[in-house]
């Protein structure tokens, strides 16, 4: 039987935009062929509670960088975390770090890559939004606590409405 992390949700932490920069300058220095790094999930939203984890998408130039990106991120400890969301992105979480990091390889293009800049900057912009968000968030970690993949999956028709909006730019 595989156990699970409980779902636990942290105030906001004013550090995670600083932790964010500091695990973004390391990460540009050992994948220079990165073109972008980004700061994704609700611990980029200011006031957000969230799991304590960084979650970040690098973005590469093509297919042929990501066999090069993840062995460094192997060598620098990170774990595989496998190809996500059938839209090539490959995960990979470091636990050994304080916030914990969930870095995320995509290719330039990508639409999960897309979706979730479109989810945060319209939850930037947008603070009942991100009200609404934060209110459903705490439901369902209170609800399936010991289930992540239900708590993730029961956020979706909210994730995909806040992304609609956002890339269409309707309030």
């Amino acid at each position: 039987m595989m156990t699970h992390d409980p779902v636990e949700l942290v105030p906001y932490d004013p550090q995670w935009p600083e932790a964010f920069r500091r695990i973004r300058d390391r990460l540009l220095v050992l994948l220079p062929q990165a073109l972008s790094i980004d700061h994704i999930g609700s611990t980029s939203i200011s006031g957000m509670s969230a799991k304590p984890l960084i979650d970040i998408d690098i973005v590469l130039p093509g297919l042929g960088h990501i066999e090069d990106a993840t062995d460094v991120l192997l060598a620098e400890g990170y774990e595989p975390r496998g190809n996500r969301y059938d839209d090539e992105v490959w995960a990979f979480l470091s636990r050994g770090s304080v916030p914990r990091e969930r870095v995320y390889l995509c290719l330039l293009g990508n639409g999960t890559h897309r979706n979730r800049l479109a989810f945060r900057d319209y939850l930037i912009m947008h603070p009942q939004a991100a009200a609404d968000y934060a209110a459903l968030k705490h439901r369902l970690a209170a609800e399936f606590r010991m289930d992540g993949n239900r708590y993730t999956a029961h956020k979706r028709e909210f994730v995909d409405a806040i992304v609609a909006r956002g890339l269409t730019g309707d309030d």
